[in-house]
């Protein structure tokens, strides 16, 4: 169920462990592997291009400036999981051909559109369309605020967070709180983590 094209598939029981273990990435091999295509339109900065892509009663994932190879993996498995719309992403965040995100997708990569583009250009286009939700330390507790059924969900680098320049888009602000209130605890949630949380409570 995905609009890539696959060109060739290889069995390890076809062509043998050696030359499959030649091929892959991985110390341990999968069985099967598939070449396929990459899609031509993962990289669009033309914000007229971009238009059809939102629905206003869609959910969608923007992500800024996310660096590490596992997280992007696992948040596109999540936003596969959940029905997320399509995944927005700015052009400084890890490339989604990464074989250590291809692998992390599990196969979802197959089927979530994820997009490069200029985040702030398109989330300023959409702010007065439909909500722009983002993960702060300053937000409202996410299982006491009303959400709606639509969005754009902005989740920010490892390290930094939302960019000063995306953060002053967002209109609800989201906390994840961490439990019980007010004791000492690690400093914030992994990314990936923090997406799935939100997604679910969406």
């Amino acid at each position: 169920d995905s609009p890539f094209g696959v060109e060739n598939i290889y069995r390890k029981e076809d062509i043998g462990a050696d030359a499959m273990g030649r091929i892959s990435a991985l110390s341990s091999p999968s069985p099967v592997l598939a070449v396929v295509r990459k899609p031509e339109d993962s990289i669009i900065d033309d914000a007229s291009e971009l238009m059809p892509l939102i629905n206003n009663g869609g959910l969608y994932l923007a992500l800024d400036a996310i660096r590490d190879p596992g997280n992007l993996g696992t948040i596109l498995r999540i936003a596969d999981w959940f029905g997320i719309d399509a995944v927005f992403a700015t052009r400084d965040t890890v490339d989604i051909f990464n074989p250590k995100v291809v692998q992390a997708t599990m196969g979802s990569i197959a089927r979530v559109k994820i997009i490069y583009t200029n985040l702030y250009d398109l989330i300023k286009d959409h702010a007065n369309q439909m909500p722009i939700y983002g993960t702060l330390l300053d937000g409202e507790n996410i299982y006491q605020k009303q959400l709606a059924p639509n969005g754009i969900i902005i989740m920010g680098n490892e390290g930094n967070g939302i960019s000063n320049l995306i953060e002053n888009l967002i209109d609800n602000k989201l906390l994840i709180p961490s439990y019980p209130k007010d004791s000492t605890t690690s400093e914030s949630l992994n990314v990936a983590v923090a997406t799935a949380i939100i997604c679910s409570e969406f």
